[in-house]
C-alpha cells in the first residue's frame, strides 16, 4: 500500500480527490490537512509516503501556537529541513505558471501538476513517485524550459523578493543594508529588464517565471 496525506485548503476538493484516491487498491489516504501546520503535523504523526501538496494554502497554526509555513512551497521546504528522507511530494496547483514548477523542484518535490489533471494520471503520478521518479505536468515543463535564466542580478532579485512582501522601500533598504536611493535603482533596473511599467508588475513577472 501507498500511504498518502492530501493537504488542501479547498475541502470540498480535497475531499472529492480523497473519495476518488481510496478507489485504488493500492492507495491508502492516512490523513488529510488544511494548511500549512496541520500538514506538518499530519506528516509527522503519519509518516506517509507520498503527500499531495497544494501550492496555494494558508499557514496556519501549530500545537504551539507558531504560524506554519506560508504556502505549499514554504511546506515542502520545511519538511526537506526536518528529514530528507520523508515523504514523496507531488505539489497540485490550479495556476500552470513555470515560475511554481521551477521552485517547487527546488524546493525538493518529486511531481507537479495541475488540479484538473485527470485522476488516472494523478494515480499513475503518485505510482511513478512512490518508485523514486519525478512526475512533471508537461506542458509546464515546456514552459519553463522556454523561460529561460533570469535577467536579474542578485541584487536586483533581492529587492523584488523584499518588495514581494508588501513592505515599504525604507523597509526594503533596511533589511538589505542599502540606501533607498540603490533599493529605487534596483528595482527601476529590474523594471526595464523585465518590459513593465511598475514594481508590482516586476514582482508578479519575477515571480510568474520563477525568478524570485
Amino acid at each position: 500500500m501507498i500511504r498518502l496525506v492530501v493537504a488542501d485548503d479547498q475541502s470540498i476538493l480535497r475531499s472529492g480527490l480523497v473519495a476518488l484516491l481510496r478507489l485504488e487498491s493500492d492507495l491508502e489516504v492516512v490523513a488529510e490537512a488544511a494548511d500549512g501546520a496541520s500538514t506538518l503535523a499530519a506528516v509527522a504523526e503519519h509518516r506517509p509516503d507520498v503527500l499531495l501538496l497544494d501550492v496555494q494554502m494558508p499557514a496556519g497554526n501549530a500545537a504551539d501556537g507558531s504560524a506554519g509555513p506560508e504556502d505549499g512551497i514554504a511546506v515542502a521546504q520545511a519538511l526537506q529541513e526536518v528529514d530528507a528522507d520523508g515523504p514523496r511530494i507531488i505539489v497540485l496547483t490550479t495556476f500552470g505558471r513555470a515560475g511554481y514548477l521551477r521552485r517547487t523542484m527546488e524546493a525538493g518535490a518529486q511531481g507537479f501538476m495541475v488540479k484538473d489533471t485527470p485522476v488516472e494520471r494523478l494515480v499513475d503520478a503518485i505510482r511513478r513517485v512512490h518508485q523514486g521518479l519525478r512526475v512533471v505536468d508537461p506542458e509546464l515543463a515546456a514552459q519553463s524550459l522556454a523561460v529561460g535564466p533570469s535577467p536579474l542580478t542578485a541584487k536586483e532579485t533581492a529587492v523584488l523578493q523584499s518588495a514581494a512582501s508588501g513592505i515599504t522601500t525604507a523597509q526594503i533598504a533596511t533589511s538589505l543594508f542599502l540606501s533607498e536611493g540603490t533599493v529605487r535603482n534596483h528595482v527601476s533596473a529590474a523594471i526595464g529588464k523585465l518590459g513593465v511599467s511598475n514594481r508590482a508588475e516586476a514582482v508578479r513577472t519575477a515571480s510568474d517565471n520563477g525568478w524570485i
